[in-house]
């Protein structure tokens, strides 16, 4: 059961591709005192071609949204949300990018609190401010340019998002279907198991040592827009391997018609 001792900060963040009910799933039902994140405005700027979907937000804007969460200095934060921490995963990336260190994802999320007996309460949180100052500059990133770069200097480039959107056979949102050249399929879903929880830490470092990842590796990882790829930059923690997060993806480099697209597998 999630330790609630001390000043912990619950943030909640249901989001999926194609979805926009997640703040009525919260509102329907959610943990005790934890506070509704809406993704795409609190966890990423203006989406653009040149951009990418999911942008970084700029570190002051990160820091009034940390606020309005509730979030202080010394706060301990968890995130979650009810698809596994696929969408919790980028406020985990994000809090950590601006600084903070402890900022934990709650392993299975709704489920697993529920499963364990935890109760649901409806209706909306809203927490007192809090005083949090972010710095940004906590989690690697990468260009564009970087990440494409990474095959051919003896790093890896892992691609987060499904295998038929990396083979090119579908493409539900971005302007091209396929992947950058070099990089490696290597699907987030594959991070968990049955219960949306995550593989265990030997499990995943066999995992993605056959992917040809392993520690001393140069690693960096993205998804369709930066959202996924922050659950595998997680779960490369996991593994006790250090990966930098493309926050552009593949929803920047597609749009860019001069960048070259890879197919099949």
């Amino acid at each position: 059961m999630l330790d609630r001792t001390g000043d912990v900060v619950l943030l909640d963040v249901r989001w999926a591709l194609g979805r926009s009910d997640g703040r009525d799933q919260y509102l329907a039902g959610h943990l005790p005192g934890a506070v509704y994140v809406d993704l795409p405005t609190e966890l990423a700027a203006d989406a653009s071609p040149e951009a990418g979907r999911h942008p970084l937000p700029s570190v002051q804007t990160l820091q009034s949204a940390a606020r309005r969460w509730g979030i202080s200095t010394g706060s301990r934060v968890v995130v979650h949300d009810a698809t596994g921490g696929l969408a919790a995963a980028r406020a985990w990336w994000l809090l950590r990018w601006g600084g903070l260190t402890d900022v934990r994802i709650l392993d299975g999320g709704l489920a697993a609190w529920t499963a364990a007996g935890g109760e649901l309460e409806a209706g909306d949180v809203v927490p007192d401010p809090g005083d949090v100052v972010l710095t940004g500059g906590g989690m690697p990133v990468l260009t564009a340019d970087e990440a494409a770069a990474l095959p051919a200097t003896g790093g890896v480039l892992l691609d987060a998002r499904a295998g038929e959107r990396y083979r090119g056979e579908v493409e539900p949102v971005d302007p091209r279907a396929g992947h950058v050249p070099g990089a490696v399929s290597a699907p987030t879903t594959e991070n968990l198991v049955t219960g949306g929880r995550f593989a265990t830490a030997a499990a995943l470092t066999e995992r993605f040592a056959a992917l040809g990842v392993r520690p001393g590796t140069t690693v960096g990882v993205y998804c369709g827009s930066g959202v996924t790829a922050a659950h595998e930059v997680a779960a490369l923690a996991e593994a006790g391997i250090e990966a930098a997060l493309w926050p552009g993806s593949w929803s920047q480099w597609s749009a860019d018609l001069d960048r070259p697209v890879a197919t099949g597998p």
